[in-house]
């Protein structure tokens, strides 16, 4: 009875347009069982992507509603599942699991779990949750990497920050997960950015407008990829990423999935005259889109992601990005909704 709530929950969450693809092996139950008491795992089997009621929701599982709302609450407060307040009741709604409750998974992110995602996502997660279109996360191009005349209104990074109240920052999940795989690089942990319009009380890991765009400043310096939410309204975070530990960008680099990730409307270009084949923006590039021929940088477009940071790395600046030609200009999904929408359709779940 117990694996059969696990799989009824697995189940639920494949039909959210984030996908979560069923294995032979039967490792995503191993996931679940880890991450979702089997008390939650009854409730969550029975929500979906629809925001309900409390009440609702208790009716259906002919449960007290005190114990489902308090149970909820619970689960809110962990990541398990979403909760939104509309005409000042409480919704809620199953949460993915990628982007969702994996990256919730700081404090309970251990060896055990660490390999169970590693294994789901070789296995075929990663195939299921990144080859549908549209991505679910996109490039940003990095800030001074684009002229400003160029520059589309939903990729200016400094103009998303600025439209925002509440900053705060937090450890990257993957890069967390990695370490207790041995992890393969040295970017630091802390780059992970949420922002909010909406005031509230100050929180642990809070920090002001200005060290955000300080904190993009030192990713970009870093040599890490801006990576948001594949919509043009309603974001809530700006992800610095590494494609040795970003399961999204991973999917370019290890999965062979060339669109896992939304590219940047931009694309790099070498200066032939001006570079020296330093090889900086070959070493600087996440994808390995660029390659050192004849002692001059050589950039493969159709790998290019136009993320910049070969452009901010260049010490001659012979690396510039260019914005594609309008027939090749991909504008997001306006909102999440359209997105799902897209995506549910794009995985043939509605018409």
């Amino acid at each position: 009875m117990t694996e059969e709530v696990y799989k009824k929950l697995a189940d639920a969450l494949d039909t959210h347009p984030n996908g979560f693809p069923r294995t032979e092996s039967g490792v995503e139950i191993a996931i679940l069982k880890k991450i979702f008491s089997r008390d939650e795992a009854i409730i969550a089997c029975q929500l979906s992507r629809k925001q309900e009621s409390y009440d609702s929701i208790a009716e259906r599982l002919r449960l007290p509603a005190n114990r489902v709302k308090s149970k909820l609450t619970e689960m809110v407060k962990r990541g398990l599942i979403r909760h939104n307040v509309q005409n000042g009741k409480s919704r809620y709604r199953l949460a993915p699991f990628i982007i969702g409750f994996y990256e919730a998974q700081l404090e309970n992110m251990d060896h055990q779990l660490a390999h169970l995602v590693e294994e789901y996502l070789f296995e075929g997660g990663a195939e299921g949750i990144m080859r549908p279109q549209p991505a679910i996360h996109r490039v940003l191009p990095a800030q001074g990497a684009v002229k400003s005349e160029w520059i589309l209104p939903y990729d200016e990074v400094k103009n998303i920050i600025k439209a925002n109240n509440i900053f705060s920052v937090r450890k990257c999940i993957c890069r967390v997960q990695q370490d207790h795989l041995g992890r393969r690089c040295k970017f630091p942990l802390d780059v992970c950015l949420t922002f909010s319009s909406r005031k509230r009380p100050p929180r642990p890991g809070d920090i002001s407008k200005k060290d955000a765009l300080a904190l993009l400043d030192k990713a970009d310096e870093t040599g890490l990829v801006h990576t948001v939410s594949n919509v043009m309204e309603g974001l809530s975070y700006i992800c610095n990423c590494c494609s040795c530990c970003c399961n999204i960008l991973r999917g370019v680099t290890d999965f062979g999935i060339e669109n896992s990730v939304a590219h940047s409307n931009y694309y790099s270009e070498i200066n032939t005259d001006e570079c020296t084949g330093c090889g900086i923006c070959k070493d600087r590039c996440q994808v390995n889109a660029i390659s050192i021929k004849d002692e001059i940088a050589v950039v493969n477009r159709r790998r290019c992601i136009g993320c910049g940071l070969c452009n901010t790395g260049c010490p001659t600046r012979a690396a510039r990005l260019r914005i594609k030609p309008e027939d090749e200009i991909v504008n997001p999904p306006v909102d999440f909704e359209t997105w799902e929408l897209q995506r549910l359709r794009n995985r043939g779940i509605i018409k």
